[in-house]
């Protein structure tokens, strides 16, 4: 992974280039940024420029041995803590039994989530995840070790917040007093979870998410064509690997979806919204959950349009001309209350409540209270 391939993110990839450039490498950084950001990406690239056998000016060549083993994740002065789906057995090294598919999973792309890699590893339901203090005793006993290859001795720390009291309490010797020339770069989407002893000693580096523009060049890259692109970027909140995911889905059309069902609503074509409901009900759950999002996005931008905010929209085109029409028809009251409505309705879709009780009901809502 180089700079290169990551889109965005240029003030952070200076600062980092800057930091090995000026000899002011902090030993433990804490790459801190939302699920699906870029925080790992920036994390591998980071550890490729470090090792680099002849760093350019704005990032690693790409060509040494280094930059060739960092590319396939087998640098052997790189080491990879990742949760695992159990407390390993007593001689079990499950950490390294998992390592190729970790290795598989982030060459796929590096944009990943905690739920992706624990279906990856086909973690059973109950299995949320976890960093046992075996792994935290293992970094120190590697950490101890000298060197291989590169200048650097590398720890990649993906989810630390999955990290017990115990465990996190062995890494905070080392992570004050480390080793000559070793860094830990730690990836996290929920720092707060995090003992305040191990913030204490990182440095932070702030990740944001990616804008829409990045989202939809990305997905660009992949083929996918400009206006589903656009669409997607609007519903996965700069969230990439929800990007992914949506690209993966039956192609549908959710502004058509949501037009006609609002159009309904606010004509009081109560047939119409029995048979929408019923449509709704053969739905998969993830497209239903899916119009459900858009709804919400939506109803966003309406309620920002109606309070004189235009500047913080994001919609364009057919959307934005849809949310300029019908807000000046929709009575704002209604708005507050649909959003409510809605998110309650996920809520129950999601621990399998009947989808076509909710749509209608939430449709009836919406009949009464448009034009109220």
């Amino acid at each position: 992974m180089l700079f290169k391939n990551i889109l965005g993110h240029d003030d952070t990839k200076r600062a980092l280039i800057r930091s090995v450039q000026n000899n002011h490498v902090a030993h433990a950084q804490l790459f801190d940024g939302p699920v699906g950001g870029a925080g790992i990406a920036l994390a591998w690239a980071f550890a490729t420029f470090v090792n680099c056998e002849d760093r350019q000016p704005d990032d690693a060549c790409g060509r040494c041995a280094s930059c060739s083993k960092m590319h396939k994740l087998v640098h052997p002065d790189v080491y990879h803590i990742f949760p695992l789906p159990r407390t390993p057995k007593e001689g079990e090294d499950l950490l390294g039994e998992l390592t190729p598919k970790w290795r598989a999973f982030l060459e796929e792309h590096p944009f990943r989530t905690l739920p992706e890699w624990l279906a990856c590893i086909n973690a059973t339901g109950n299995q949320q995840g976890i960093i046992p203090i075996k792994e935290s005793r293992s970094i120190v006993s590697k950490l101890s070790l000298k060197a291989f290859e590169g200048e650097f001795k590398i720890m990649l720390f993906w989810q630390p917040e999955l990290l017990n009291v115990q465990a996190a309490n062995a890494l905070l010797k080392i992570l004050e007093e480390p080793p000559e020339k070793t860094l830990f770069l730690i990836v996290s989407s929920q720092s707060d979870k995090l003992l305040t002893t191990i913030i204490s000693r990182t440095q932070r580096v702030a990740i944001r998410a990616f804008t829409d523009e990045e989202v939809t060049q990305f997905l660009a890259q992949k083929g996918i064509d400009e206006r589903q692109a656009r669409q997607i970027a609007y519903l996965c909140e700069g969230n990439l690997a929800e990007a992914m995911r949506l690209t993966n889905e039956t192609e549908d059309d959710r502004h058509a979806w949501f037009a006609q069902w609002m159009r309904k609503c606010y004509s009081r074509d109560f047939v119409s919204l029995v048979k929408l409901a019923d449509e709704f009900d053969t739905l998969g759950k993830e497209k239903q959950k899916g119009i459900f999002d858009y709804t919400l996005n939506l109803f966003r931008d309406l309620f920002l349009w109606q309070n004189g905010v235009e500047e913080l929209l994001r919609l364009q085109d057919e959307e934005l001309s849809f949310v300029q029409k019908f807000g000046k028809a929709v009575n704002p009251g209604a708005i507050e209350l649909l959003i409510q409505e809605i998110t309650d309705g996920y809520y129950h879709l999601e621990r399998n409540a009947r989808a076509k009780v909710l749509f209608l009901d939430i449709s009836l809502t919406a009949a009464r209270t448009m034009r109220a």
